[in-house]
Order: C-alpha cells, then structure tokens, then sequence
C-alpha cells in the first residue's frame, strides 16, 4: 500500500523495487489525489487497486478502511490482544466512518474503500509506504498515526516484508535526525530531561552545563525573527527561501536576522539573504556516513579533493566552533564515528572497520552485535502499541467561489528539491527547463487555455506565472506545481497552515485561482 507517494518520481530507486514486485504478482493499493506513475501501475495490474483520494482526504479515507477490516472480521485477534492497548477505543471511534458516509469527503468509491481493506489485511504480508502527501497535511501527524492503527489492528509489522515506511525526502534524513539535529532531543533520541543523559555528554564534550528545554522549530524560528527575538541563522545543506512554505514570509524573517550563515554546495536562494556563504565539499569530495532510510550505515568515500576553498561539512563546523571560543578538534570522520559510538546506544557497536561496502542496520548496540534490520519482533519501544483515535482534520484553505482550484506541488523526476544540483545538468535541463502548472483537460477548456499557454496561479498569499501542462493526471479541480525553479518560486502561493505537533507546512493543499 502505498499512501501520498509519487514514488517513481520522487523514489526512484524504491520505485524500482516496486515495479519488480508489482511484475512478479505483488498486488499495489496506491492512495494518491493524482494519477501518477505508480497509480497507473497499480490501475492496469488485475490485482492492483487505485484509490484516487480528494486532496486533504486521507484521514478519513484511512479510518474507513479500518471500519471496513473490522466490520468484516479482518482484524488479527491474537496480535492485539498480545502486543497493543486501547483497541476498543478505535473499534467505537471508527464506526462513525463507514465508506458510503465518507465517501461525500474523499470521492473514492466504496468497493474500493471495501477491496483494499480485503487486501490489506488478508495478504499473508502486507507493505505500507508512506510519502510527503501523507505528512504535509495540516493533519500530516493524525495522517501518519491513521496508517500506524491499519498495522496495529492487522499484526502486519514485525515479521519480514510487512511494516510501515516513511519514504524520506533527501539522502540522509534519518542519520541527520539520528545525530541530534531535532531541536528536542540529544543524538539517538536520547531526552534532553534526563540527569544520566546530561551528565553523560557533558561530559564527552567537556561543558559544565547543556540547554534542557526544548529549542524552536523552524516555523517557530522565522515567527520569533519577525518578532526581533531570533537574531541569526546558521543553515547547512538546506535552501528554505526557497523549499519552505508560504516563503513570503519566509523572506520577510530572513531579512530580519542580524546573521545569516549558509554553509551549502552553491549559491542557493536562501544565500541572497546571507551575510556569510561557507563553501562545502559534495559527497563525492569528503568521507563520512550516510543513514538511510532502512536505519542502514554506509561509508561515503571521497573521491576527488573539494575545488577552491570548499571543505567537508565537519571541518567547516569545527572551524565555526573554535572561531566562537569552543575548541572543537577531530583528526577525521573516524575519529567523530568512535565519539557516536560512545555518546549514542542506537550506533554503540558501529565502527568504521565493522561498516565494510554494505554497511550496518542500527540497532546495533555492542561491537558483537550484528545490526538489526528488522523492529518490532517481540514488543514495540514503549512495550505495547497503542491505538489512537483520529479525526478528519479540514485543510486551512479549500477551493471556492474566489479561489477554484486546489493547488498540490510536489516533485518531477528530472528536477530534485530545490533544483540546485539538477539544473546545473544540462541534460535534466533540457528535459524540463522551466516550471509547469498541470491542469486538467476540463478546466483547460473552460478557462480556454492550451497546452503551453502562460497563465497566471494566484494564491491569497502571492501571484506567479507558468506554462499549462493539459494533462488527466490531476482531476478537474485540482492542479500541479513543483518547487524546483529558481526563477518561478511556486511556494510563494502555498498556504500557513501547519501540522499542530509538528509544524509540517500544508504544502499539499492550497486555494489558487488560474487567469489565462
């Protein structure tokens, strides 16, 4: 099942894992508001089902299925009993979401609703992937936790081929997150409220005392910086003028920071903004690790040297660090890797002798150990599962008299994320040069533009202008933009609203109006 995943586009090495599976008789659920590659896939294949899902729709869609597996006795008895609490909680929540009644939110056919119930729960190991159109929805959490109930109440987690997989949207996610970077927690999610943790790397980094409450973030950041109280901004590897949502504001916040740094590969947007840019090293010019999304290790080997005055990201920061008076000193990413080994439990028997060319699975928690690449056999973190109810949560803006569209945006196969590196490559470039709207064929006639007309996309935050794409891809109603262009900043238009827990911006659904 794969949910709010353009997955040959914005996976593609996933995707083709996919594929093969789908050639070989795995049957594919693709929940999706667009017709995408993978959708297709699962449209044409004699067991594969596509549910084409109202945008902002998931939650719904997602507890409907539940009611569908429960009411038609689906549920595994013995692994909840054993392994989860509070189902009968869910049992009464999702009564109220049989599919003929949501059917009036989501647009998807009840068989459907009812087939992929069938299908989910009765396969002997059942997949879920999971991508950006499940999370940045103002209920991107109640989205995420949705899906978490279907695992729970069907046993399909903690055996091989089963489980649940957030798709990450750049290379090294997981190990950025793993090594502290989430502005409440200390490498491998160790809490900053804990006396043995704070003793614990205060002493590995010889300081007599650390931050206990939580930090901001980043939508907080840029609310704090237009009320003067966030004053600079350090930004390593990321271009938020130009990726963040509703980038106007975005703008606004930079402009009132006394201090930009930007540590990055190439004068990004977020650089027109700085006061200092530090060139970094690419992959291919540095060593170190990446962690994927399997929580699998790898060397990452430099190749060449880094042209001009770039260095590797950990020199950069330790040459900031000593510049600010603490001494920071490494001889190298081995060294740094022993000192992960040491502070984080998760990495404790990772080393770089043991990571040889395929890498290790954390948990590994001893140098005898041998990784963990599969969770959940016997028990869930916290002990047992716990079911949470959720509800249909209303995006911030929906389409009206005003504003008629809902706008999506996403990403293409040719570009990757801000464009940065893939529109450097002159063949990507040729393939798609510039931004385009997608439009469907009903609403092209009626607002009486051809493929390849310039409109303008009018949000009430912003106005821009693109090339029409007159495609069935996104049904009447709903349009398509990506991010990937530097001269047409699509996420000027996109919409404040926000997940509640995790401030995720609501890139998915967003009110515009379409002018020839």
């Amino acid at each position: 099942m794969i949910c709010g995943s353009n997955t040959t586009e914005a996976h593609p090495i996933v995707a083709l894992k996919v594929k093969e599976a789908a050639r070989t008789g795995t049957d594919l659920i693709v929940i999706d508001p667009r017709r995408t590659e993978v959708a297709s896939i699962a449209q044409e294949q004699p067991g594969g089902l596509f549910l084409r899902v109202a945008p902002g729709g998931n939650i719904p869609l997602l507890n409907s299925i539940l009611y569908c597996i429960i009411e038609e006795g689906l549920i595994n008895e013995d692994f909840i009993s054993k392994r989860t609490e509070h189902f009968e909680a869910i049992r009464k929540h999702v009564k109220d979401y049989p599919p003929e009644k949501v059917y009036q939110i989501t647009d998807v056919d009840p068989e459907l609703v009812r087939a992929a119930a069938r299908k989910y729960a009765s396969s002997k190991n059942s997949l879920i992937l999971y991508g950006l159109g499940v999370a940045e929805h103002k209920g991107g959490t109640a989205g995420v936790i949705a899906l978490a109930n279907l695992v729970l109440a069907t046993g399909q987690v903690g055996k091989p081929h089963s489980g649940i997989n957030p798709l990450r949207g750049q290379n090294n996610v997981q190990g950025a997150c793993d090594m502290g970077t989430l502005p409440y927690t200390f490498p491998g999610y160790q809490p900053t409220d804990d006396p043995k943790v704070l003793e614990k790397f205060s002493n590995a980094w010889g300081v007599s005392s650390l931050p206990v409450s939580d930090g901001l973030l980043e939508p907080q950041m840029y609310d704090a910086a237009l009320e003067g109280r966030f004053k600079a901004l350090y930004c390593v590897g990321y271009d938020p003028a130009q990726t963040q949502s509703n980038i106007g504001k975005v703008h606004e916040a930079l402009k009132a920071m006394d201090l930009v740094m930007v540590q990055d590969l190439f004068l990004t947007e977020t650089a027109k903004f700085a006061h200092i840019v530090l060139p970094s090293a690419c992959f291919y010019e540095k060593d170190g690790t990446f962690t994927s999304g399997e929580r699998r290790v790898r060397r990452v080997n430099k190749v060449i040297d880094p042209p001009g005055k770039a260095k590797a990201d950990w020199e950069i920061i330790c040459l900031v660090s000593q510049a600010t008076g603490y001494p920071m000193f490494y001889t190298g990413p081995e060294q740094i890797m022993a000192e992960i080994a040491r502070v984080t439990p998760a990495y404790a028997g990772i080393s770089y002798d043991r990571l040889g060319d395929n890498g290790m699975v954390w948990p590994c928690p001893s140098p005898d150990h041998p990784g963990t690449p599969l969770l959940h056999t016997g028990s869930f973190p916290r002990g047992k599962g716990t079911f949470v109810p959720v509800s249909y949560i209303i995006p911030e803006e929906e389409a009206d008299e005003e504003y008629p569209f809902v706008l999506i945006t996403g990403r293409r196969l040719e570009h990757y994320n801000n464009g940065s590196m893939t529109r450097r490559c002159e063949g990507f470039d040729r393939l798609c040069p510039e931004e385009l709207v997608e439009i469907n064929p009903e609403d092209a006639a009626r607002l009486k533009v051809e493929d390849g007309a310039v409109v303008k996309v009018e949000s009430r935050r912003a106005r821009i202008k693109a090339r029409v794409k007159v495609t069935e891809r996104s049904k009447p109603g709903v349009v398509f933009m990506t991010f990937h262009h530097q001269d047409t900043l699509t996420n000027f238009l996109t919409s404040p609203g926000m997940d509640a827990k995790t401030l995720t911006p609501e890139y998915k659904v967003c009110a515009v109006r379409i002018k020839p």
